[in-house]
């Protein structure tokens, strides 16, 4: 299992959904005290399988949506999406 969560092959749900934002998880993430990587941890494990499945729909290969979800973890990261989300401006999704 990597830093987001993803294991090596997703998790079946029966319907994915993306989980109703915590928006408490999602400040806590983005700040740099001790729990803030506990709190990315979950909540890339929160949504990585929604991201997963709505890549999939939409590509033929299951790799390359896995390839494709995992780029999607990393461009948050790198542009540090987490860090400026605002409750104010609504879900995160």
């Amino acid at each position: 299992m990597d830093s987001c969560g993803q294991q090596d092959e997703p998790v079946q749900q029966s319907v994915p959904q993306f989980a109703t934002t915590q928006w408490s998880l999602v400040l806590e993430a983005g700040g740099e005290d001790s729990g803030s990587k506990q709190a990315l941890a979950e909540l890339c494990q929160a949504y990585w399988y929604p991201v997963y499945a709505y890549v999939r729909r939409r590509v033929s290969e299951s790799h390359e949506a896995q390839d494709l979800t995992q780029e999607f973890f990393t461009r948050l990261l790198e542009m540090h999406s987490i860090e400026n989300a605002d409750p104010s401006r609504g879900r995160l999704q």
